[in-house]
């Protein structure tokens, strides 16, 4: 028994070298000899990229307005939660706070006229960095008819066909089958574009995840994969639910490159855009981002937070703020803090604004139940 354990066990030693010993670019090779995973297939090439170049080099105005983008979506959030607090939002909330860095960095290298996002509930963010008016969003929050859904998305499932951002998903993970469809589109219309699909640590755990993955390869789809890993799942930290922690790591299987990327980091979160995108661009199939940040609310408005202390909380306040980040780079650049002082109280102001209308917004009439739900033309 014991020599055929022996038998058996280097038997799918050999297959197992023979398969990692097949590379793209020599399928009749006859090696045995067993292939590192760079050897493979080229997975570490874009990471390669980035850490030669870390950190994208804006212009004085780029950086101005990453600044002002993240600051909008911090006070905007910040409000939101005033507003729930109120009960002027109902249902659930989950707010950006923290990860402002992600939305920016990947959402100002997109080509606007033919790319498109789609993301899980934690929403406002991505909305908002599209530059599009806080106050119909804020309505959207409030359940009004002027906001950007009518007021029938909410919180979690806002979208914008205008802007090719087909929402917020209540269900984890559902967003990334979608997102597969969205790149399907893309590269059956032969338009150019290409799909950014958000999604976080807890529905990288997914298994419909894996299956889009593996037809993202398969069908060398335009896509990139964004794992917005802000370390907890609910109220799960990434180490007690994930075997594998580095995520972008588990494109391997499916020969899709990931990029470790520090998501606190605009500059950085947008050179790693300008990398992947780029790569997608010109055919070479999709792309696994890992986006490595921290969310400073619970994981939404009814969550206590209680399975982290407040010193974990206050240690990357305190040390890794990404707008934090961003005002040193505006102040080695010369901005003065009372120009930033500014242009926060002018932003306050914008919110504000934005609030008071959602509040004096009339909710949507009774009939408006039995429209919009059947697709009339696409």
């Amino acid at each position: 028994m014991g020599d055929l354990i022996t038998r058996r066990r280097q038997f799918w030693r050999d297959e197992g070298d023979c398969i990692l010993a097949k590379t793209s670019t020599s399928k009749s090779s006859e090696s045995t000899q067993p292939a590192t995973e760079e050897g493979a297939f080229p997975l570490h090439s874009l990471q390669d990229a980035l850490e030669k170049e870390k950190r994208f080099k804006p212009s004085d105005e780029q950086l101005m307005h990453f600044y002002e983008q993240m600051l909008l979506i911090r006070r905007f959030e910040e409000k939101a939660g005033q507003l729930y607090g109120l009960g002027l939002i109902g249902g659930f909330c989950h707010l950006y706070i923290g990860q402002e860095a992600v939305a920016i960095g990947l959402q100002s290298a997109l080509d606007n006229d033919r790319d498109s996002v789609i993301t899980g509930y934690r929403d406002h963010g991505h909305m908002l960095a599209y530059g599009i008016d806080p106050k119909v969003i804020m309505a959207e929050l409030t359940g009004r008819a002027a906001g950007i859904s009518k007021g029938k998305g909410g919180s979690m499932h806002m979208f914008s066909t205008e802007h090719k951002f087909y929402g917020g998903h209540g269900i984890v993970g559902a967003q990334v089958s979608l997102g597969g469809g969205l790149a399907f589109a893309h590269k059956y219309n032969e338009d150019g574009g290409l799909c950014l699909a958000y999604f976080g640590d807890g529905a990288a755990n997914q298994g419909q995840v894996y299956e889009t993955m593996n037809m993202a390869a398969l069908w060398n789809l335009p896509i990139v994969f964004v794992v917005e890993n802000n370390q907890y799942a609910m109220g799960t930290a990434v180490r007690r639910s994930s075997a594998e922690t580095e995520f972008y790591r588990r494109g391997t299987a499916f020969r899709i490159p990931g990029m470790d990327v520090n998501g606190m980091d605009v500059l950085e979160v947008r050179q790693a855009a300008e990398i992947a995108f780029k790569h997608v661009r010109e055919g070479n199939g999709p792309v696994l981002m890992e986006c490595n940040t921290y969310r400073y609310r619970g994981h939404s408005m009814s969550d206590p937070a209680k399975y982290r202390t407040r010193e974990e909380v206050q240690e990357q306040r305190e040390h890794h703020d990404p707008i934090e980040r961003v005002k040193k780079d505006l102040a080695a650049a010369g901005v003065e803090e009372d120009k930033l002082k500014e242009i926060d109280k002018g932003i306050r102001a914008t919110v504000g604004e934005a609030a008071d209308f959602a509040e004096k917004s009339p909710e949507p009439e009774a009939n408006e139940l039995y429209t919009d739900v059947l697709v009339g033309e696409y």
